[in-house]
């Protein structure tokens, strides 16, 4: 990026993006079937590591849509947004830059898989108990913790942050808004 500051005063503009939204989409069936995919190019290509369909959201793009396209991309099942489970901030990660990484629960609304082969090797509903026993989630107490949330959300024993459209005094059109109801 390049900037040219013509006031006579400090430059307040950001040196660059700082930030990306990543999200992790926990899509669970009435059969508690996880839908999981493994990795074609990303950091866990070849690990035999079964994970939830993740994703960037794009510029502009409402973060309950990103997850619903993410999933729809990777895997072809439809899906409703139920709620933001769990979220981190983390900081050096791709480009050096924050991650702000947000587990969603999302309802399928189709079953069948349409595998997108250019980032997804494979693609699966596999049974709850099998994707939590994987050693990914069972030695990462962080990775750990984020399941436990996304399963109790099922089991109505967690609720996580709802999605509301809302008009702000200082926004021109409504934006997504996340709280407890």
């Amino acid at each position: 990026m390049l900037t040219y500051w013509i006031p006579e005063s400090p430059c307040t503009l950001p040196p660059n993006a700082s930030h990306q939204v990543g999200i992790g989409a926990f899509v669970l069936n009435d059969k508690r079937q996880v839908l999981a995919v493994q990795e074609k190019n990303g950091p866990l290509r070849g690990s035999g590591i079964w994970k939830m369909p993740t994703g960037l959201i794009n510029q502009g793009e409402d973060l309950c849509h990103g997850a619903v396209r993410e999933v729809k991309e990777e895997t072809g099942v439809e899906t409703e947004f139920l709620q933001v489970v769990s979220f981190r901030h983390g900081h050096h990660v791709s480009f050096s830059k924050s991650d702000l990484y947000f587990t969603c629960a999302l309802r399928p609304l189709s079953c069948e898989i349409l595998l997108q082969d250019n980032e997804i090797e494979a693609a699966k509903w596999m049974p709850l108990d099998e994707f939590r026993n994987q050693s990914f989630f069972r030695k990462n107490s962080a990775r750990r913790k984020m399941l436990e949330l996304s399963i109790a959300c099922f089991d109505g024993e967690y609720v996580g942050f709802k999605a509301r459209k809302l008009l702000s005094s200082s926004l021109a059109q409504p934006t997504q808004y996340f709280f407890h109801e």
